[in-house]
């Protein structure tokens, strides 16, 4: 009877040791003796207790936060920069063989490749051309962390701390920019106007009858407001003869 209890406690201690059940997202790395057998799951594997040792490892995408990293651009700005990387394991057994600890590594690496990269760029770079510096930061370290077994997928640059003499010269930039804009504007507009009365005024010169019809036309916005102004048109014909004989008195 003791045996057979004996029997079945061992019996229900080499399943527990023996069984594993790993998740669609997981993969166990079997070590048979200290040596590598290779990457199995998911599902239902069996182990030798004692003999296998089994690491798991996660395939899901990692989204890691990068702390601010004090840089100096290439002309000698100081900023504080952070970023997000996301990352996830592609070969399971090179994450455990190659690298103690996959995450720690990519996250010193992220950090050393982040101020690198900041630092080789200009502060109105690294502020308009953040597209281009992700993915540099990117392709940099998909290549130090493709041995490792790891993909990197996306790096993003989240914000850029700038210091407060910095904020405020480029806000006075800012406000000086837009003051221009406005003074080109206003010209551009004025530049118009000019052109579209030169160009009246040689319709006019040309058809004398013109000039006659638009001032039939103010007369008429005059009269259909309601004010206590009263227009006598006369006929600028009638001045023509006055004007004549002045000037034959100068000659």
């Amino acid at each position: 009877m003791i045996t057979t209890i004996a029997g079945i406690i061992l019996l229900l201690f080499f399943l527990a040791s023996a069984i594993r059940v790993l998740n669609e997202y997981e993969r166990g790395v079997v070590f048979r003796l200290g040596r590598v057998i290779g990457a199995k799951g998911p599902g239902l594997i069996i182990l030798i207790p004692v003999i296998d040792k089994m690491v798991k490892v996660s395939l899901r995408l990692v989204a890691m936060d990068v702390d601010p990293q004090d840089v100096i651009t290439r002309d000698n700005v100081s900023v504080k920069v952070n970023a997000v990387i996301y990352f996830r394991v592609m070969d399971p057994v090179k994450s455990v063989v190659q690298v103690e600890n996959y995450i720690y590594a990519t996250s010193q690496m992220a950090q050393t490749t982040l101020r690198s990269v900041c630092g080789e760029a200009e502060l109105d770079g690294l502020l308009s051309e953040r597209e281009k510096l992700n993915l540099k930061l990117q392709e940099i370290m998909d290549t130090h962390t493709d041995p490792w077994g790891i993909k990197v997928s996306t790096v993003e640059i989240k914000h850029i701390d700038l210091p407060q003499e910095m904020q405020r010269a480029m806000a006075k930039q800012a406000e000086a920019e837009r003051e221009r804009r406005s003074k080109v504007i206003n010209a551009q507009g004025e530049f118009q106007a000019a052109n579209k009365l030169a160009e009246a005024a040689t319709i006019i010169q040309e058809h004398p009858v013109a000039l006659q019809l638009r001032y039939l036309q103010t007369l008429r916005e005059i009269s259909a407001e309601s004010n206590s102004t009263t227009v006598f048109p006369i006929p600028i014909e009638l001045f023509k003869p006055f004007l004549s004989m002045i000037k034959k008195e100068e000659t």
